[in-house]
């Protein structure tokens, strides 16, 4: 049980600082001002989800739902 809590806590900083990055690189919400005079039914507005910035949205519920994960199973009783 040993060699699993230490293999799951290295994933567990590889996660964090992921985490971090990902967050880092996204554009703030301040940035969609533009939607206010009509900016927002441009391509970009519209396809969203399909560029740079709905990636980085998904992978970081992706791996923020793994950190959570992470951290309950580090947190149980069975690795004390």
């Amino acid at each position: 049980m040993d060699i699993l809590r230490i293999v799951l806590t290295i994933i567990f900083v590889i996660d964090c600082i992921a985490l971090s990055a990902i967050i880092l690189l996204q554009e703030g919400k301040s940035a969609g001002l533009g939607t206010i005079s009509g900016a927002a039914d441009t391509y970009w507005g519209q396809n969203k989800g399909r560029s740079m910035e709905g990636a980085l949205v998904k992978a970081t519920r992706v791996i923020a739902i793994l950190f959570m994960v992470l951290a309950v199973v580090l947190n149980l009783s069975v690795f004390k």
